[in-house]
């Protein structure tokens, strides 16, 4: 639009231009031809007429050689004035001569050369033309002023109306030229703006993932090796993606398969130290100091295997969800109770069969385990947990609140990613460092969002927000 704008801006400007230089030079042409014929004719007629008047001329004689000089136009346009010392007489009777201006009276008084002026007469414009009669010396020496000064008014209505016709013309010419102008402003944004459209739509194909995405390159133009350009990062940009994510899928293949494999050799470990557990007891203080600590550690490992192979099974793509009309609030009971965390966190939940919807309740136990979990190992008590209906018609909403120092604000953006600490200097944690990462993918396949804030008063507040009536999908009712 701003090409078809700018051409036709530019096309109006230069027709407007071009249109009224053509028109002053015509005009002037016409109005030059015409102003010329007339005076080279009054002087003829006025060079003839002049050596039959009489001197001093009388009023009648005047009159007559008045009547004379108008008598050479044959149309009967022109009419005449004379005058000499007081005395004036004009081809028409009565004729006021209105058009006669003092500055033309003044100047054919003060020079002998013929002098003209255009004057605007209520509708029209006429040509009024001042010369003195001068008479050759009986000697042929030279020329003498006679003191007759003749005035001729001529109206230009022919002249008005070739200019009003070349006016015409010229406003006729405007139109096509601005309807070219618009036609080639279209040609040539369709041959600019075709590649830059082509290149959006091929920039937002890049950007929707599609890495193939490739530009038909015509010409040798600087939209043409803009083309060139793109196919060569989008090139580049497919190889170094398909690198990554085969890294990706080799370093995710391996976590995986570490996971398995360390599963076998930790159910042994596991069997052993509860044994161990047993007999500590009778063993002597070192030992069993030993004992519990390769126990608790035995479980820490176990733990992490499990949340790594969790992990493995959402980068896969295997996550699978097994819904199930629930209490949601009698869900969230029982995930406290089987962790020994009813005494510990204060709940708000709605009464039973309040709130219900279409969950898998593992993961929900997962995702309220986790949380419940974080806030008491990384805040402080009284932690509190909170059920309602959300805003939006058929979903839910679970918080998570404890009363610690809150989350730092640089770290905030940070909470769901696998194992970050915002103390690097920490090392150690009594959690697999998964947990909230686990927790934001379980909310995720739920279709659901989860969040992390400040409270005002103090402490930090996980929201999750599930939506509570889904179909299961075929990739969902998988196993």
């Amino acid at each position: 639009m701003r090409l078809i704008v700018a051409f036709a801006l530019v096309a109006a400007l230069t027709a407007a231009t071009t249109g009224a230089l053509t028109f002053r030079e015509a005009r002037t042409g016409v109005l030059q031809q015409s102003q010329d014929t007339v005076i080279k004719l009054l002087r003829t007629q006025v060079d003839r007429l002049a050596p039959g008047l009489g001197f001093p001329p009388s009023e009648a004689q005047l009159r007559l050689f008045a009547a004379d000089v108008a008598a050479a136009e044959p149309s009967g346009t022109w009419r005449v004035l004379v005058a000499y010392d007081g005395l004036r007489a004009t081809s028409a009777p009565d004729d006021p001569f209105e058009e006669l201006t003092p500055a033309l009276r003044a100047a054919v008084d003060s020079s002998t050369a013929t002098v003209f002026q255009r004057v605007n007469s209520g509708d029209h414009t006429s040509l009024v033309v001042g010369m003195s009669v001068i008479f050759a010396t009986p000697e042929g020496e030279g020329r003498i002023a006679s003191g007759v000064q003749v005035f001729l008014t001529v109206p230009q209505a022919t002249e008005q109306a070739y200019v009003d016709a070349l006016v015409t013309a010229i406003q006729r010419a405007t139109v096509p030229a601005l309807g070219l102008a618009v036609l080639l402003a279209l040609l040539a944004a369709r041959g600019v703006l075709r590649p830059v459209r082509a290149l959006r739509h091929a920039t937002r194909s890049i950007a929707e993932g599609r890495l193939d995405t490739r530009l038909a390159v015509d010409g040798s133009d600087e939209l043409a090796d803009l083309s060139h350009t793109f196919n060569e990062t989008a090139a580049a940009l497919e190889e170094s993606v398909a690198e990554l994510r085969g890294m990706e899928a080799r370093a995710r293949r391996f976590a995986a398969d570490v996971s398995h494999e360390l599963r076998t050799p930790l159910a042994a470990m596991s069997a052993v130290t509860d044994v161990l557990d047993e007999d500590a007891a009778g063993l002597d203080p070192d030992t069993a100091t030993a004992v519990r600590l390769i126990s608790e550690e035995t479980v820490k490992l176990a733990r992490l295997v499990d949340d790594l192979m969790e992990i493995s099974r959402f980068d896969a793509g295997a996550a699978v969800l097994h819904l199930d009309e629930i209490d949601l609030a009698e869900s969230l009971r029982r995930t406290l109770a089987s962790r020994a965390w009813t005494d510990l966190v204060d709940t708000r939940l709605p009464p039973p069969d309040a709130l219900r919807g279409r969950v898998d309740p593992r993961r929900l136990d997962v995702i309220v385990a986790n949380l419940v979990g974080n806030a008491l190992r990384h805040g402080a008590r009284p932690v509190q947990l909170r059920l309602y209906e959300g805003e939006d018609p058929g979903s839910a909403v679970i918080e998570v609140l404890d009363s610690g120092s809150g989350i730092p604000e640089d770290v905030l953006p940070h909470v769901f990613e696998r194992f970050y600490k915002s103390d690097t200097a920490r090392t150690r944690t009594g959690g697999s460092g998964l947990g909230l990462a686990i927790t934001a993918e379980n909310v995720r396949v739920h279709g659901g969002t989860v969040r992390a804030a400040n409270r005002p008063e103090g402490g930090a507040v996980f929201t999750v927000e599930l939506p509570l009536w889904r179909d299961i999908s075929p990739q969902e009712n998988r196993s």
